[in-house]
């Protein structure tokens, strides 16, 4: 406030000391024949020196560090002291000019103490101490010189400039707290500016802010890329990255929500912490993280090597300590897009290639990696849209005696023709629907269907059917599979279900649970492809198995020494364990005596027949069981 009131007088008290200067050198000037030298020369000159003297200091600039209130307030009750005296002197002066003169010379000191009081009551009304003090000084001075003089003119001129001085005086002050309350209300208004520029201000940076981890959000990332887009020369590379949590779920699911946003968090501070001081990281909802890193992708993929291993360390939660992985998908710019959306897009392709088939591992954007996702999102459109019961269907491939190369089972394969986009293979059918969460649904249609076709085919042949590691760790299928063979007309001693050794990698415990109830009701278990996987003894003592079934890159080697002397080894080890043997991928005749050679009683491939049609399988059948002239068609 007083630093108002003190700019306030600095535009009025020049024009005081202007004023004081003009009437005291007019005054001075029409007693200049009637009065001493000293009070017509010497007096108002001192007087008008002093005056002008403080207009200059009232004028000249003041630096920004003077305006402390403190300051200020000295200043104005130096001012008001100055006034005072300033009152006194000058009325002095008028009054001792007074006895001096004829009666013109007496109506100009009258004048003079009259226009003068008014003007310096107006110039200071913004100093309102002082103004009184003026006012005061003046009216009480004019009035007991009028009663020294004694004359009635002098007395009524003198009660009348008391009774103007108090009105002004009056006036003053209200003028002065219209402009303390004009002060106070644009204080209030400031300041609600300043609060609502504050909220504003914040509110901006809460649109763009995630409130868990304190990262910038979607909103953040996008608009920043877009002005990265905006202001790069398409030499200068950069980056855009996706980053989800691996394993995230269990721990929102086992600890709770709570522990979940916990971890989110200081997941988000590590990260900050590793990330170099130019990259972008943002929180763009979930588990997912966005990053765009200045330079090219092998620097990118070090930032994001570097932020995967902050997030791969235990966490702790309270009592319990947890650990996460995660997948990073990377797209740069300008080869893989130019535009913010593209980018975008592109390193979700990655990300989706990464979560999918490379777990925990970084994925570059490519134009072939393009073409496999969006094969794979063409599979899983048809498959959502499938009439699984109509477009799924089997077919069937003999397994037969090397003796005498007759019939001793089928093994049923899956297939899929699909009225969008035709053919599909039997891995693409299975992935496609562990994706989407459908594959319980495609292995009991297929189920259903073999269970259909066992019952057209002679009592003596068995039906291998094929299940894989989702299968075996899903309770709900397993269910299904025992309801089904509970309620099949012939004997599940006729079933025979394959396994491979890469399902049973990840969930050995839950496999060996599944296999011993399938095997409980009178069904064979099947370990196929043996010999590809990483854990081929280990599964041949802890699981509930019958049969092995060798990999068709084995039949291959039937041509040379060292391979049949490798394919007799695994053939005694089956014998020792007292499992039976089948060798896949037979399809020369060498091939097919090689195996007999080495004691293998069992033996399937295209030598034999190809997979077929149940119609086509039992017009053969109808011919005669014997197929030991005849080639897959």
């Amino acid at each position: 406030m007083v630093v108002a009131q003190y700019l306030r007088l600095r535009q009025q008290i020049p024009a005081l000391y202007g004023l004081l200067s003009a009437n005291t050198a007019i005054l001075a000037y029409t007693h200049r024949h009637v009065a001493p030298a000293i009070l017509a020369y010497a007096i108002p000159a001192v007087l008008i020196a002093v005056s002008l003297m403080r207009m200059v200091i009232w004028i000249r600039p003041v630096k920004a560090e003077s305006f402390v209130p403190s300051l200020v307030a000295a200043k104005l009750h130096a001012t008001t002291r100055l006034s005072f005296l300033f009152s006194l002197a000058f009325v002095f002066w008028a009054f001792t000019l007074d006895l001096y003169g004829g009666p013109y010379e007496h109506g100009h000191v009258t004048i003079f103490v009259a226009v003068t009081l008014l003007g310096c009551v107006y110039c200071l009304s913004f100093l309102p101490q002082a103004a009184e003090a003026v006012c005061v000084t003046g009216t009480l001075s004019f009035l007991a010189h009028a009663l020294y003089v004694g004359t009635e003119v002098y007395i009524a001129i003198a009660i009348n400039l008391a009774l103007v001085a108090v009105v002004i005086l009056k006036l003053t002050r209200n003028s002065y707290n219209a402009f303390v309350e004009l002060e106070v209300s644009q204080r209030a208004l400031n300041s609600e500016r300043r609060q609502a520029q504050s909220l504003g201000e914040e509110n901006a940076y809460l649109a763009q802010t995630d409130a868990l981890t304190g990262l910038p959000n979607r909103r953040y990332f996008f608009t920043a890329l877009e002005k990265l887009l905006a202001g790069t020369p398409r030499e200068r590379p950069f980056c855009v990255g996706l980053l989800d949590l691996d394993r995230f779920k269990p721990v929102n699911d086992t600890y709770g929500h709570a522990n979940g946003d916990r971890l989110l968090s200081i997941l988000g501070q590590r990260m900050v912490e590793a990330a170099p001081a130019d990259t972008i990281l943002a929180r763009l909802g979930g588990d997912e993280f966005g990053l765009i890193v200045i330079g090219d992708l092998e620097q990118a993929e070090a930032v994001a090597q570097r932020l995967a291993e902050e997030i791969g360390k235990p966490g702790q939660l309270g009592d319990v300590v947890v650990s996460v992985g995660c997948s990073v998908g990377l797209a740069s710019y300008p080869e893989a897009a130019t535009t913010a959306n593209l980018l975008f897009d592109r390193a979700d392709f990655a990300l989706y290639h990464a979560k999918n088939h490379k777990r925990g591992q970084c994925v570059r954007f490519t134009e072939e990696l393009e073409a496999l996702i969006r094969s794979e999102q063409t599979l899983d459109t048809a498959l959502q849209a499938a009439d699984l019961d109509a477009e799924l269907s089997l077919a069937f491939q003999p397994i037969v005696d090397t003796t005498n190369l007759r019939f001793i089972g089928v093994e049923c394969l899956a297939r899929w023709t699909s009225p969008l986009i035709g053919e599909v293979s039997p891995e693409q059918l299975i992935a496609t629907g562990e994706r989407l969460g459908r594959a319980r649904d495609v292995t009991l249609i297929l189920f259903d269907k073999a269970l259909q076709a066992i019952g057209a085919l002679p009592e003596n042949l068995r039906m291998s059917f094929n299940l894989s590691g989702h299968d075996l760790s899903d309770p709900s299928t397993i269910a299904g599979l025992l309801d089904r063979i509970e309620g099949m007309a012939c004997s599940p001693t006729r079933l025979v279900f394959e396994i491979t050794e890469t399902s049973l990698i990840t969930e050995l415990e839950r496999a060996r649970s599944a296999l011993g109830q399938l095997h409980a009701t009178g069904a064979k278990i099947a370990l196929d492809d043996f010999g590809t996987g990483y854990s081929s003894l280990s599964s041949l003592h802890q699981l509930p198995l019958d049969v092995l079934k060798i990999d068709r890159s084995f039949a291959s080697q039937l041509d040379e020494a060292a391979g049949r002397r490798l394919i007799t080894a695994i053939r005694n080890l089956a014998r020792s364990l007292d499992l039976e043997c089948v060798i896949e991928g037979i399809e020369t005749d060498n091939q097919l005596i090689s195996a007999r050679l080495a004691g293998f009683p069992l033996a399937q491939g295209y030598l034999i027949a190809r997979p077929m049609p149940l119609a086509a399988l039992l017009h053969r059948m109808e011919l005669g069981n014997s197929v030991h002239t005849q080639l897959a068609q």
